[in-house]
């Protein structure tokens, strides 16, 4: 069963970048989320138990979250979480982890800009040096912004 997740927090270790073996990116930290709630006797805002989460996040995600995240950046991880138990020669215990979906800042605590990533080109093939191309430049040879054939919108237009 997967139970998904959408958690607020700030981020605790600097992020690190590494490749797996079968050679696929991977960009792991641990967040910290505390619960706040307020006091209205006291009239204050107190803080409860921080959990940690350790967050992995792979190949293109993963390098977009290394280039862009630092220790102490309040993000927003939605994901997958699974909870794993370890065991050392003195210790045991259950560590939380997330493979996120999703990665982003919390702009409640600034700004950011956003800058996409350059899409590949696409791999279908060139129109023909015959074909009539849209002046809208979607592709789509012999169309017309009219949607008609270009040598009828061309007609139409004389």
């Amino acid at each position: 069963m997967t139970t998904h997740v959408s958690i607020v927090g700030t981020i605790g270790t600097d992020p690190r970048l590494i490749r797996t073996a079968a050679d696929i990116p991977l960009c792991t930290f641990r967040l910290a989320h505390t619960v706040r709630r307020y006091d209205r006797e006291k009239n204050v805002w107190t803080d409860g138990e921080t959990s940690w989460y350790t967050v992995h996040a792979f190949r293109s995600l993963g390098e977009h979250a290394a280039a862009s995240l630092t220790k102490g950046h309040r993000v927003l991880v939605a994901g997958r979480l699974r909870m794993r138990s370890w065991q050392s020669e003195e210790r045991s215990g259950i560590t939380a982890e997330i493979e996120a979906d999703a990665v982003g800042p919390d702009l409640r605590w600034g700004t950011t800009r956003f800058t996409p990533a350059e899409q590949p080109e696409p791999r279908s093939a060139p129109p023909s040096a015959t074909a009539p191309v849209s002046p809208l430049g979607d592709g789509a040879p012999g169309a017309s912004r009219l949607g008609v054939p270009a040598a009828a919108d061309a007609e139409a237009a004389a």
